[in-house]
């Protein structure tokens, strides 16, 4: 399996789990994480029962009904998780920590991650031709790559792939060297290259070594 298509299977279950936890009457249990390193040794901090769950289908609001505890899960803790593999990173602690495009961000939105490189995924605001035909929200997605040396939030643009791939020269000529280099699905495949090499690379620091 290639990697764009693993990793295009992971955002799909990610996104289509998350409209099934909204629609879901089982009670659940949603886990909380105010560090990087309880995110990374799957330690939570704290956890909620059963909350109401509002969704557009790329972000997600959990209401319990506690008002203090709503208070941190608003504005306290980084990210969360329900079973396994289904995380999301709270947009705020984004907005309070980075720079960029963090902006864009709202609620908790689907998280992707290891130990040396995360990324955030939401609906993309719709084109111009979207909003010529009428449509209110875009059918597309918008990788935001959270850059943890710089302390920046990026949206996956071409000029941020470009900029991104510097690291890695031989990805970057190929990338650059492609004819439609500006049309998402190229760039979703480099993106997700740089994403695996990123990872493969032993010179890069880890996650928790530019982390408080």
């Amino acid at each position: 399996m290639n990697n764009r298509i693993r990793h295009i299977i992971l955002l799909v279950l990610a996104l289509t789990s998350l409209q099934a936890l909204a629609n879901s009457e089982v009670k659940d249990t949603i886990y909380f994480y105010d560090t990087w390193e309880q995110i990374l040794d799957k330690s939570p901090c704290a956890m909620g029962l059963d909350p109401l769950l509002f969704t557009d289908g790329y972000s997600i609001v959990f209401d319990f009904n506690d008002r203090n505890f709503n208070g941190n899960v608003s504005n306290q803790y980084i990210a969360a998780n329900v079973g396994d593999s289904i995380w999301f990173v709270n947009s705020r602690y984004l907005q309070k920590n980075f720079k960029g495009n963090a902006k864009d961000l709202n609620n908790y939105v689907p998280l992707f991650y290891n130990d040396k490189v995360a990324y955030a995924v939401t609906r993309a605001k719709p084109s111009f031709m979207e909003l010529m035909i009428g449509e209110e929200y875009s059918t597309e997605i918008d990788y935001y790559y959270i850059d943890f040396i710089n302390r920046k939030v990026l949206r996956v643009t071409s000029a941020a792939l470009s900029n991104l791939l510097e690291d890695y020269h031989d990805l970057q000529m190929r990338y650059e060297g492609m004819k439609d280099y500006k049309k998402r699905y190229i760039i979703e495949d480099y993106f997700f290259k740089y994403v695996d090499r990123a990872t493969d690379d032993t010179m890069r620091p880890f996650i928790l070594d530019l982390t408080d």
